[in-house]
């Protein structure tokens, strides 16, 4: 029996250089100095026990997948374990199976206790023998060895034979040659001037030498075949050094890479007294990535250095240092450039996503690393193995042989183009996100609308103005009062533009906040009802600035008096019954505002009920204590149409309390602006207005630019409208409209029209964009651009523009240069500076700035184009066209022209395949018929 309380001292075999702690007190005779056993039976008790008490006490378990069976893996800790992994459904009836994810779960198949004191394993590459493993040692020797019964008679030869070293020491890794696969390569540690790989041949079939040392048959495992052992390696590589780690490169059988003491060297088998290496700690770990193989990743404590092996002076990369030492890096066999690293008692596994093929850098460049991390347990994790065919897939084993099934999923890429297609990338699989449901659940996206508006010219309309709601689709009530409130700015500047200059103009733009601020001189009357038995007089308030605002609200048209008879007929035109109604009630006429409701419940839409409405008015009494009133104020809240509530607000309201008519919020904010103007006095007017445009501010209503105007107040409120909805198209042309300057150079407002400009360009609105330029420089001058570039001349380097030929020129006369005429005059085919001619055209031979016919290429050299017409020097068809590569180019008509039915430059001798160079060349804009 073996002890295991760990209680001891610490006893060194000094000929087997093996350091271990033992329990005392399973010996019965004792020493002097540390109460154990005397040298001697130290030495058969450390040489036959220790290594096995070492590994159950110390070593941590790891996986390796099997390279040809999807669903099989082998666990090494103490002991071989072989699992088959399969669905839960197909093995939850099973006894002793183990539950790695909630899809998976593992069952034993075989398991091999015949292995002692393994240090590593190593899988056979090819199918047959199927489960044959190679099994290092830590006495040095190399064991093959099998899971399950084989019935292959090569598997059967091959089992239990053993490559045995010269001098024992512990094996530390173990690869096959992924093409010949006899060939078996062995790292060692260091052992004086002995070899440290070993390149072992398993089919050999060499008997050990008599002379094999006493030493090496008492490590061995147990008596054995000495047919089975091998002691003459194939090749012997890394003499005087200790390896740590090797794989074979697979872009030749005979190249080996093998992290050694202090550097990674390339043994090449072809000439084995040289090999290529470099100094580095990083030694410990070396795996080829499976994807690019001149690509190595090693590492040494918390550090990872990727390797190209076509540059191999230093790292072309070393990922960040880990706090903690490292235990295993693998790259993903599925996945490209994807590498997972672990570290020493961590519940993570880090992955490094490298975005690039592995090329030779520069020195000042490094590729571009995507770096995250992933737990796939809740525990420790004691290593990993990435799965051979499933795409990210892993299985991971705690130090307590706890596994867990487990894939990393990727990270998801979205493309939203401007035409409203949604993809998104995961892994290699490319997703097209398809619209279901309602056809019009699309028109709901703001983008789709801006196109849509877009293409209908919306914003243009600079005449009437009030249009542009319609162009948008005429169903936003926002967009509507938006609209029609800048139509009346309009209206009423050019009305002051006719009259002497006032200080009117930019009162008129500064909101109806700003205008009632500045009101003086209100004058109180008292008007009574018209059509009304009781001549009752009601308080109502004058001034020129409440004309103003009622002229903004479009209530009135301009004039001292105050005549609401054309907006009602507007109103009944439109089918706005109960608008008007309000309207003709607020302004006193009871007796019009029955009439309209009679006259929409007689219409062909109109609501019956209305009638009921005009009835109810009709019995109006102004009595305090009336049944009347009593009625109308309990049952005026049961009415749908908030134009019918407020109309009876009114009527039951107190004297300067018309509460009920003011903050109604389904009525338009026009309409009780428009009724506070006239209704409230000096004190009350201001703050109703101040707080209505903190409300509108707030909500971002686009109704609020009644009472902001277009000033910073107004950019606030757009700011709210576009946080909310995203529609930089009306924001751009809503500040453009009229807008002082400091408000257009507010950085917001900026932003926006980049923003739509960038949107329109996106679309391929090009045409849309320059027209939108040129409405923009129109109204805001300051915003057009200077001339950014201009073709030069090669002789004296001006600008050969028409516009320079316009100044007149002094000293010698332009007769001898063949121009006839005023002498401002330049000629079309000559520099307008220096009158040296213009290059040629590449097709017609012609000067440039010739007009060229109409028909470009077929046209006779006599035929001119009539240029006064549009008052421009060249249509395009006559733009001056080069290549920037080879400098070749021509008239834009002859060019095109050309490249329609060729593809190279029409310059002799030139290959140039000019066209082709202009990737936007082949686009065509989405904007044209």
């Amino acid at each position: 029996m073996i002890c295991f309380t760990w209680k001891s001292c610490v006893f060194q075999c000094r000929c087997l250089r093996i350091l271990q702690h033992i329990c005392c007190s399973c010996f019965p005779q004792k020493c002097s100095c540390c109460n154990s056993l005397i040298c001697i039976l130290i030495r058969v008790f450390v040489t036959q026990w220790l290594p096995e008490l070492g590994e159950m006490s110390g070593t941590k378990p790891d996986i390796l997948w099997s390279p040809h069976h999807a669903d099989r893996y082998v666990l090494c800790d103490s002991e071989l374990s072989l699992y088959r992994i399969e669905s839960v459904g197909s093995a939850e009836a099973r006894a002793g199976v183990l539950r790695l994810s909630e899809e998976t779960a593992a069952t034993m198949l075989a398991i091999n206790s015949d292995t002692p004191y393994m240090k590593c394993v190593a899988w056979y590459p090819k199918p047959e023998p199927e489960c044959l493993l190679a099994v290092g040692q830590a006495n040095g020797r190399v064991v093959l060895t099998s899971l399950g019964q084989s019935h292959n008679t090569k598997c059967k030869e091959l089992m239990g034979k053993e490559f045995v070293p010269k001098h024992a020491r512990q094996c530390n890794t173990l690869a096959w040659n992924p093409m010949d696969s006899n060939w078996l390569a062995a790292g060692l540690d260091k052992h004086r001037a002995d070899f440290s790989v070993l390149v072992w041949d398993i089919s050999s079939k060499l008997a050990p030498e008599a002379a094999v040392p006493t030493e090496k048959i008492r490590l061995s495992a147990g008596d054995t075949d000495s047919g089975l052992v091998v002691t003459k390696p194939l090749y012997e590589l890394g003499q005087n050094d200790a390896c740590l780690s090797l794989c074979w490169l697979p872009r030749d059988q005979k190249l080996l890479l093998a992290g050694m003491h202090r550097n990674l060297a390339i043994f090449d088998l072809r000439n084995t007294s040289q090999k290529m290496f470099v100094n580095t700690k990083a030694i410990q770990g070396v795996t080829v990535d499976p994807h690019f193989h001149d690509r190595v990743a090693s590492f040494f404590e918390g550090q990872v250095a990727i390797w190209d092996l076509r540059k191999f002076e230093k790292p072309v990369l070393t990922l960040n240092e880990q706090p903690k030492p490292l235990t295993k890096v693998a790259w993903c066999p599925t996945r490209t450039g994807l590498l997972a690293t672990l570290t020493r008692d961590s519940n993570v596994i880090r992955l490094y996503d490298m975005q690039h093929a592995p090329t030779p850098l520069g020195d000042e460049t490094e590729p571009t690393i995507i770096e995250r991390s992933v737990q796939p347990c809740d525990g420790l994790i004691a290593s990993f193995a990435w799965h051979p065919f499933s795409q990210n897939r892993m299985v991971v084993v705690s130090p307590h042989r706890a596994m867990t099934d487990f894939t990393v999923f990727e990270r998801i890429s979205l493309a939203w183009s401007s035409g409203t297609s949604l993809v998104w990338a995961c892994g290699r699989h490319l997703y097209e996100c398809t619209e279901e449901g309602e056809a019009g659940s699309l028109d709901m996206d703001i983008a789709t609308k801006m196109r849509r508006r877009a293409q209908s010219k919306y914003g243009h309309d600079t005449e009437q103005v009030w249009r542009n709601h319609l162009l948008a689709g005429g169903d936003d009530p926002q967009l509507k009062s938006l609209w029609y409130t800048l139509y009346f700015m309009k209206q009423y500047t050019e009305d002051l533009e006719q009259k002497p200059a006032g200080n009117r103009l930019p009162l008129v733009y500064s909101g109806i906040k700003n205008i009632v601020k500045s009101s003086s001189g209100t004058v109180e009357s008292h008007r009574g009802w018209n059509g009304s038995d009781r001549q009752v007089d009601v308080t109502r308030y004058h001034s020129e600035e409440r004309s103003l605002a009622l002229q903004l609200c479009g209530w009135i048209k301009r004039g001292p008096e105050i005549d609401v008879g054309p907006f009602l007929r507007s109103l009944e035109q439109e089918g706005e019954w109960e608008r008007a109604a309000a309207v003709a009630l607020f302004n006193l006429d009871i007796r019009r505002a029955i009439q309209i409701l009679n006259e929409g419940a007689s219409s062909e839409k109109g609501d019956l009920n209305l009638n009921v409405v005009a009835m109810a008015l009709s019995g109006y009494t102004d009595e305090k204590s009336s049944l009347w009133r009593e009625m109308c104020s309990t049952l005026r809240l049961q009415l749908h149409n908030p134009y019918l509530c407020v109309m009876f607000a009114f009527l039951t309201s107190e004297p300067g309390a018309y509460d009920g008519v003011l903050y109604e919020g389904r009525v338009a904010v026009r309409d009780r602006v428009a009724f506070s103007c006239m209704f409230l006095n000096d004190a009350q007017l201001p703050r109703y207005i101040e707080k209505l445009t903190h409300e509108m501010k707030e909500a971002g209503n686009l109704e609020g630019i009644l009472l902001t105007g277009l000033t910073k107040d107004g950019v606030d409120l757009m700011e709210s409208y576009v946080d909310r909805t995203g529609d930089v198209q009306t924001a751009s042309f809503c500040m453009l409209k009229g807008s002082p300057g400091e408000v257009v150079k507010d950085p917001r407002v900026q932003c926006w029209i980049e923003n739509y400009r960038n949107l329109l360009d996106a679309w391929r609105f090009w045409h849309k964009r320059a027209e939108f330029d040129i409405h923009r420089s129109k109204l805001d001058p300051s915003s057009k651009p200077l001339a950014q570039v201009f073709v030069s001349c090669n002789f004296c380097g001006k600008s050969i523009s028409y516009s320079c030929s316009a100044m007149p020129h002094q000293g010698r006369g332009f007769s001898q240069y063949g121009v006839s005429g005023s002498p401002t005059k330049s000629k079309v085919t000559s520099c307008p500076g220096c009158r040296k001619p213009l290059p040629r055209c590449a097709l017609c031979l012609m000067n440039m700035g010739t007009p060229v016919s109409s028909c470009p290429g077929t046209g006779k050299s006599d035929e001119k184009v009539d240029l006064s017409k549009d008052k421009k020097l060249a249509q395009f068809n006559n733009w001056f066209t080069w290549c920037h590569n080879c400098r070749h180019g021509g008239h834009a008509g002859h060019m095109l022209s050309w490249f329609r039915d060729h593809t190279e430059c029409p310059v002799s001798a030139c290959n140039c395949k000019c066209m082709q160079l202009d990737t936007t060349g082949n686009l065509l804009p989405s904007d044209t018929a």
